[in-house]
């Protein structure tokens, strides 16, 4: 209940840290909404809330590689 229709994402290099972002959340007190878990697509993710109520998906996606600052490769970076 209160989806806005969009949800932003974080996509992590693997499972274990997608596991270790949610730890660091958790102890920081934000809301897990949907804890990480295997997904249809092939993937790894869950889902908090920030202060309002925005969703962000944390994901991990073994079909898309991310270079050592995070960004996707093939793609040029934003800004």
């Amino acid at each position: 209940t209160g989806f806005k229709g969009f949800t932003l994402a974080q996509n992590l290099a693997s499972e274990e840290a997608v596991n270790e972002r949610f730890a660091e959340l958790k102890e920081k007190g934000v809301e897990i909404v949907k804890a990480p878990q295997k997904v249809f697509w092939g993937g790894y993710s869950g889902y908090v809330a920030d202060c309002e109520q925005n969703l962000w998906e944390i994901a991990y996606n073994p079909f898309m590689q991310l270079d050592d600052a995070g960004n996707v490769l093939g793609h040029e970076p934003l800004g």
